[in-house]
């Protein structure tokens, strides 16, 4: 589970960045990004019922991007806000696909610190 201060959960945040950011589509996920000024990276994560009307595998689905964001953290750059959106199929998607996804987004967005060793 991601630590509280790098999780994104008010509304008005949501608010804001989906006003103000930048969006990237990759196969499964969406991305909403955009730079905060706290010093430290914060996730949020959007999985509607269009990927499953059942709240188990949309709970599931949450937390296996919760725990990617957490193992990916370290080698993010630091200071900038990151919403998922699931799309419909990633619930039949294996971890680790989805995991290889994850991190193949974020280094065409930019997003990965060269200086970090990449975890594979």
């Amino acid at each position: 589970m991601l630590p509280k201060a790098n999780r994104i959960k008010k509304k008005k945040d949501f608010e804001i960045i989906f006003k103000d950011s930048k969006g990237f589509k990759s196969s499964i996920l969406i991305f909403r990004v955009r730079k905060n000024n706290l010093g430290l990276n914060r996730f949020g994560f959007v999985v509607s019922q269009k990927v499953s009307k059942r709240a188990v595998i949309r709970n599931k689905v949450r937390r296996r991007l919760s725990d990617m964001a957490k193992a990916e953290m370290g080698i993010i750059k630091a200071g900038i806000d990151i919403v998922m959106i699931a799309l419909p199929g990633i619930e039949k998607k294996e971890f680790g696909e989805v995991k290889e996804i994850i991190k193949e987004s974020l280094s065409n967005m930019g997003l990965i610190n060269k200086n970090k060793p990449i975890n594979v």
